[in-house]
């Protein structure tokens, strides 16, 4: 069975939208910095509220989605290539920095994603 690239689109958009858990160790912002050639993905942590919805760990204040996050980054992971950056993170950070494994494999294909976009000389936005 052939599956046209509009199918792929509408099949990864309904599972953009499915419900997951937070990871307790944190989130990432992802973006490329095209005249380096670098993948960078900051680090920042959280907490998960009785609700299921990410906190800042010193104020308890639910983090937005969207908009201006005034909250500084723990660290900041860079690489030349998605397999370079995921290995930074899973396999050389002390401690890693994430838990879930549905995160990690959200961020192995959001890494994907920023590497094509930097060697297709094209905008990256994180899903």
């Amino acid at each position: 069975m052939t599956v046209t690239t509009r199918e792929q689109t509408t099949l990864d958009n309904e599972l953009s939208n499915r419900f997951i858990d937070l990871d307790p160790d944190g989130y990432f912002l992802i973006y490329i910095d095209p005249e380096a050639q670098l993948i960078h993905a900051k680090h920042f942590t959280n907490t998960i509220n009785d609700q299921g919805l990410a906190t800042d760990p010193e104020t308890g204040e639910v983090l937005a989605c969207k908009g201006d996050l005034a909250r500084p980054h723990v660290t900041i992971y860079s690489g030349r290539t998605a397999k370079e950056l995921g290995i930074k993170i899973t396999e050389e950070a002390n401690p890693c920095p994430v838990s879930r494994l549905d995160h990690a494999l959200y961020l192995g294909r959001e890494f994907v994603r920023a590497e094509m976009a930097l060697l297709n000389s094209e905008e990256y936005i994180q899903d």
